[in-house]
């Protein structure tokens, strides 16, 4: 029996949409498979989904992969997943908001865990933030999101799109864009273009920074007022002057500088000198 199409099994379970959990499936089948090569999936891998919608991805998924464990927040969807996908033994299903999930706790035993996601455009930065944050062991994440917010992924200093979400994501993973996603490609359609990224964990990060939550801090306030100085944004830090200043002295900074002109090893560099100093 050939695999229903996501329109197919909507119909079958007269399934309707929820606006408030900005549900998009995906329809196209050539998204559906660059998903899946992008996320390069072999049979020792512990795949964990979130967002799994009716399940067209997740079949796909469980064919190649070691094991699946879908989180999906919807009730109305859970009954349709556990039907469609009832013939395969290495499928986990989680009822749960995925920003309540402890996901270290998934993945105790297992060596190569890949996130795969689509998600709807509202959560995406906070759970990308959560994987990183909570330190979740895992290889890759190649999630599909609003190309508005791959690029600022993805983005380098003196442009627009780079900010705090650029320095969180650059600290932790290299970037590599897998394909746009035209709006034709959902239903319901979304107003936005979208595209899948891949994100692979680094082995360390790409900047030896002496604390981390003073280095986001200082790159977050740097970027809160994306016009001020450095010297004005990080008042917010409530640091006496002639330590900032020394700061900026001794990382080899300008304070007259914008935080979109920063690179990475730069804030590094500024907030490794205000710990030096603060200690």
């Amino acid at each position: 029996m050939s695999d229903l199409s996501t329109k197919e099994i909507v119909k079958k379970y007269g399934f309707r949409f929820t606006k408030s959990l900005g549900q998009n499936f995906l329809i196209d089948d050539s998204v559906l498979m660059d998903i899946v090569e992008g996320a390069n999936v072999s049979p020792e891998d512990l795949i964990i989904e979130i967002g799994p919608g009716v399940g067209t991805l997740t079949k796909e998924l469980l064919k190649r992969a070691k094991k699946v464990c879908s989180i999906e927040l919807d009730a109305d969807l859970i009954p349709i997943l556990k039907e469609e996908l009832k013939e395969f033994n290495n499928f986990d299903l989680i009822h749960k908001d995925a920003l309540k999930v402890d996901f270290n706790s998934l993945i105790s035993e297992e060596k190569s865990i890949k996130v795969v996601a689509n998600l709807p455009y509202y959560v995406t930065t906070p759970i990308i933030a959560k994987l990183l944050n909570d330190r979740v062991n895992f290889n890759s994440l190649t999630i599909m999101i609003q190309k508005e917010v791959a690029e600022r992924i993805a983005a380098d200093p003196n442009t627009k799109e780079y900010g705090a979400l650029s320095i969180l994501v650059q600290y932790y993973c290299d970037t590599e864009i897998v394909r746009k996603v035209a709006p034709s490609s959902f239903i319901p359609q979304p107003k936005v273009d979208s595209i899948v990224i891949k994100l692979n964990k680094l082995e360390k990060p790409r900047v030896i920074v002496k604390d981390e939550k003073l280095f986001f801090r200082v790159s977050r306030e740097a970027f809160n007022m994306r016009r001020k100085t450095l010297w004005n944004a990080l008042k917010a830090l409530k640091i006496s002057s002639d330590l900032m200043e020394k700061a900026f002295i001794n990382a080899g900074i300008d304070s007259k500088r914008r935080g979109e002109t920063l690179s990475l090893q730069e804030f590094a560099d500024l907030s490794n000198a205000i710990y030096d100093l603060n200690k």
